[in-house]
């Protein structure tokens, strides 16, 4: 059998307090009635005794609410056979029926709460002789009473089922989104990764028998790239194996130059040109500039044939600018352009930050710009 998870503090807390609540008005509630009705005898006899009966009761209404149903009905029975009250037999119960109509015994509720009906129309029956309009008045005010609690049990139930099965909604669409995020950060890692890579094997191959000196630093440089890769990918591994938490590595502004030396060692001519003061970017912007030029720079090892490239990063008061150009063929006409995962990953980067991003031929080559907000964004 699966152990029902325990509560937050928090809940229990307010579990209590309602309980409590709820205790002290019936309490209020059933003397000021009884003592409206006008009865004249003393409150010691009996009423106070059963108003602070039915508030006790209260308090274990969450475990037992048949139990707590049942034993307020017997307690206003034995009430109204000591005493001359008329006030009705329904009310008093009132946060009993309540109680047991929002968990799943709504029909026994309702059984019981008919049999009660039945005994109060045949206890007020004499009435009917003398008083037709009293006595229908009578009983279908305490049918009414008896409607209107339980119906207000199955609202008040309905309610938070609704607000359990969002909370469970917006759990997943989280839990949804933080893995279609990690996805993204695996696409950029292993695509990056796999265009150095297997430009430097390339290199190492070419260089094999000629030159077995650059041919070796080719291939450590793709073990170190191939190593750092693999540290990454543990870590996001790591988060979609334990759920939602804290997503390390994130990378950031100052990794920007370890991209520009991965392309450069890939045989590309970087230039890195940063303006301003990156200090003052928070983290999500932050992640979105390394990966927009991550996933341009892999592009352009990939497909652009280029031999050079230009990243331009701007840091303004409200937002950050970065372009990445290169002098590769995509430049001539714009029908290789796909918005394949890497594309499309980075714009919808940018789009959640509240940002925008061009990609697309420019006269001399290929371009990538992307404007992401700052002001405002969370850290």
């Amino acid at each position: 059998m699966t152990p029902t998870p325990r509560q937050p503090a928090t809940v229990r807390h307010a579990a209590r307090l309602a309980d409590a609540a709820l205790a002290a008005l019936t309490v209020v509630g059933v003397m000021t009635g009884v003592l409206a009705a006008e009865v004249h005898e003393s409150p010691w006899e009996g009423l106070i005794q059963l108003s602070l009966f039915l508030g006790a009761l209260m308090f274990v209404r969450r475990r037992l609410p048949m139990t707590v149903l049942l034993l307020s009905i017997a307690a206003i029975f034995v009430y109204r056979a000591g005493s001359h009250f008329q006030g009705g037999w329904i009310w008093p119960a009132w946060a009993a029926y309540f109680s047991a109509a929002t968990t799943r015994h709504v029909r026994w509720v309702a059984l019981v709460g008919v049999a009660q009906l039945v005994h109060a129309t045949v206890d007020f029956w004499p009435v009917l002789d003398r008083n037709v309009g009293r006595f229908v008045i009578h009983i279908a005010g305490e049918g009414l009473l008896l409607v209107l609690f339980i119906t207000a049990g199955l609202a008040y139930a309905s309610v938070a089922r609704w607000r359990e099965r969002l909370r469970e909604s917006d759990g997943r669409a989280r839990d949804a989104e933080e893995r279609l995020r990690v996805s993204r950060e695996v696409h950029d890692i292993v695509a990056h990764t796999l265009a150095v890579v297997g430009v430097q094997l390339n290199v190492a191959a070419d260089a094999l028998q000629e030159a077995p000196d650059e041919a070796a630093a080719a291939l450590r440089l793709a073990q170190n790239v191939r190593n750092r890769a693999m540290a990454d990918l543990a870590s996001l591994i790591g988060v979609l194996r334990d759920g939602p938490g804290d997503t390390a590595p994130q990378p950031d502004l100052a990794a920007l130059h370890m991209l520009a030396a991965d392309a450069r060692a890939a045989g590309l001519d970087v230039v890195l040109d940063e303006r301003g003061d990156p200090s003052a970017v928070p983290a999500a912007p932050a992640v979105a500039v390394h990966r927009v030029v991550q996933e341009a720079l892999t592009n352009t090892l990939k497909h652009a044939g280029a031999s050079k490239v230009e990243v331009i990063v701007e840091y303004g008061a409200r937002s950050v600018t970065v372009e990445i150009k290169d002098d590769g063929r995509a430049g001539h006409d714009g029908s290789g352009i796909m918005e394949r995962h890497g594309l499309i990953g980075m714009r919808e980067r940018v789009s959640a930050l509240g940002g925008s991003l061009t990609v697309g031929p420019v006269p001399d080559g290929f371009a990538v710009r992307a404007e992401i907000p700052v002001a405002g964004s969370k850290a």
